[in-house]
């Protein structure tokens, strides 16, 4: 089914409108994802493992639901999967709001706790997917990396204001607040979804998720060995900034953040001009070299500068690469090769944390980013063949 033409400025608004919904998802991701670990730990008693397993949970739940949010998406249509989604997120809300109230029973709060966890990583594969596949249908594919795009944008723009907001809120008002503002969002947001047109079902050959999977794997590894990188600077700079006796490791995560807002802001179109492979070969090349600033860099402005070619770098992988990967699929099974491509971005993020943990631990925080820089040229070499596969054919 064709879409109408529509202006540059009314394809951003449409976008807008419909990753919306993705920025709330998030935001509730972001709000709890700072002060739960404290709560779990200082206010119900239970180790360092278990605040762990709680945060760690919501994302496992995302992973192993990612099938099934691509084939609701592709069967009842992309509209129904966000309002589901919101559904589930907003539960997650209660079961934290309830949480909170046992505080004085630490079991019964911990299970509540850790249901809410599950449902909002359920909720949340739910509206990522469906979000991207609206957009789509709404706008035309011609478009679709720009609508990764700015879902990436809303993405992460939802988490680093969601994330500080979260700790006010829990020191002034208390952890409750929190699961109240989640539940109150995804109840307007469930309302604001409701009247909006959906986009059409796509009828034909719907694939089997574990095709589907098979055929976006190369160009998921290609993701995975670039994300590696992101995985590694937000999980380890911190005491990779104090095992060199530095300050301030905070601000190459904003550093990182604002390069990759800006490169997806500016560059998305390069995408469609130059085609996703050689932009993402470009991508994860300037990738690599800002990991590699990072291993080297002797002071701590040259490692901010690293985190900023890094996220300068990373900005176009997930949309160059998925564009030329959705593209292998039929049009029927669209939301299907989004949550399979997503998968390999869960699991790089997965992968990060005991990996370079390990590596940390035998040889030092530097060489965690030159490890990471590795598997980022790796990535470029897997894209510079998966472009000359393409052209060969």
């Amino acid at each position: 089914m064709s879409t109408p033409q529509l202006s540059a400025s009314s394809t951003t608004l449409q976008i807008i409108s419909v990753v919306f919904f993705t920025f709330i998802s998030f935001f509730c991701v972001g709000l709890p994802i700072a002060v739960l670990p404290g709560y779990v730990h200082d206010n119900l008693g239970y180790g360092s493992i278990m605040a762990g397993i709680v945060i760690s949970s919501q994302y496992l739940a995302t992973l192993l639901s990612r099938p099934m949010s691509g084939s609701l998406a592709d069967r009842l249509g992309a509209k129904r999967a966000v309002l589901y989604g919101m559904a589930f997120c907003g539960l997650s809300g209660i079961l934290t709001l309830l949480s909170t109230t046992l505080q004085a029973w630490p079991l019964p709060s911990l299970v509540l706790l850790l249901a809410g966890r599950v449902v909002l990583g359920i909720g949340q594969g739910l509206v990522g997917t469906g979000s991207i596949s609206w957009g789509v249908g709404r706008v035309g594919a011609e478009n679709m990396a720009r609508v990764i795009s700015w879902n990436g944008i809303a993405s992460y723009g939802a988490i680093a204001v969601g994330a500080p907001l979260g700790v006010v809120m829990a020191a002034h008002l208390g952890l409750w607040s929190i699961g109240a503002l989640m539940a109150l969002l995804c109840t307007l947001a469930l309302l604001a979804a409701w009247n909006k047109p959906p986009a059409p079902i796509v009828h034909g050959e719907r694939l089997p998720f574990h095709n589907v999977f098979l055929r976006i794997a190369p160009n998921g590894t290609a993701l995975a060995l670039g994300s590696i990188g992101f995985g590694t600077l937000a999980t380890f700079i911190t005491l990779y900034y104090a095992s060199q006796g530095w300050d301030g490791a905070a601000y190459c995560l904003t550093a990182f953040g604002c390069a990759f807002i800006g490169a997806r802001l500016l560059f998305i179109n390069s995408i469609r001009h130059l085609g996703g492979y050689r932009v993402a070969i470009l991508s994860l090349s300037v990738e690599s070299l800002g990991l590699l600033l990072l291993w080297i860099a002797p002071t701590p402005w040259l490692s901010l500068a690293g985190a900023a070619l890094t996220g300068l770098g990373l900005s176009l992988v997930y949309p160059a690469l998925g564009v030329e990967a959705v593209s292998r699929i039929p049009a029927a099974s669209r939301s299907s090769a989004l949550g399979a491509y997503a998968v390999f971005f869960d699991l790089a993020l997965g992968i990060a944390g005991p990996l370079m943990g390990a590596i940390a631990s035998a040889a030092g925080f530097a060489m965690i980013f030159l490890v990471a820089a590795s598997m980022a040229l790796a990535g470029v070499l897997l894209s510079l063949w998966l472009l000359r596969s393409t052209s060969s054919t």
